[in-house]
């Protein structure tokens, strides 16, 4: 199955351009938050990915809430925050927002370690596991050398072991990749970034 996925929009027109056109390609597209700008503009940034044809799997980033993403998400899109989802035949969980806190103020929708701990506590399998933060010590390390990444999410990959682990967040790691175990773990950026994924037999 050919999975497209992506993270940090950011309210990009031209880089939400090239990914509806390069979903016509695709079985199934995973978006791993960030779609606006510091909790202004969602509508306007969901949108734009209005042209998206195959199922659609978003979670928040740290510019948008659960709830507003929830809203604004187009007709049929699943919003995942702590749940799981079953499309076309993958079984998929998604948890959102910025683990551990940012130091970004108000605005910012963070999750404690603690927090992000006992929500992925719910997901016991999963295909593929949808996160906007990536996990500490991959694809983690800002341009001022610190790793940011999230100890519960490692934990959690290591635990579930999914096919696949896709994030964003750390815009300075887009594109870097990494394992955990027999995981592959995947920071995004706002490309068309492309995965084959063979359903398990349950």
């Amino acid at each position: 199955m050919k999975i497209l996925a992506f993270s940090d929009l950011h309210g990009a027109r031209s880089r939400a351009a090239l990914i509806v056109e390069a979903s016509a390609e695709a079985d199934l597209v995973i978006g791993a938050g960030d779609f606006c700008n510091m909790r202004r503009g969602l509508p306007e940034a969901v949108a734009m990915l209005s042209g998206i044809a195959p199922p659609l799997v978003l979670v928040p980033g740290n510019s948008e809430s659960r709830d507003e993403l929830a809203a604004a998400a187009p007709e049929g899109a699943i919003v995942l925050h702590g749940q799981s989802a079953e499309v076309a035949g993958l079984r998929l969980f998604g948890l959102g927002y910025a683990v551990p806190e940012t130091p970004f103020g108000n605005w910012s929708c963070d999750l404690s370690e603690i927090q992000a701990e006992d929500m992925l506590a719910a997901c016991d399998a999963a295909d593929i596991l949808v996160v906007h933060s990536p996990p500490k010590g991959i694809a983690d390390m800002t341009s001022r050398g610190q790793s940011v990444g999230s100890e519960a999410i490692y934990a959690a990959i290591a635990r579930i072991q999914p096919q696949l682990a896709v994030c964003g967040h750390i815009h300075d790691r887009w594109g870097e990749r990494g394992v955990i175990g027999a995981s592959e773990v995947a920071n995004l950026g706002p490309t068309p970034n492309w995965f084959d994924i063979v359903p398990h037999e349950r």
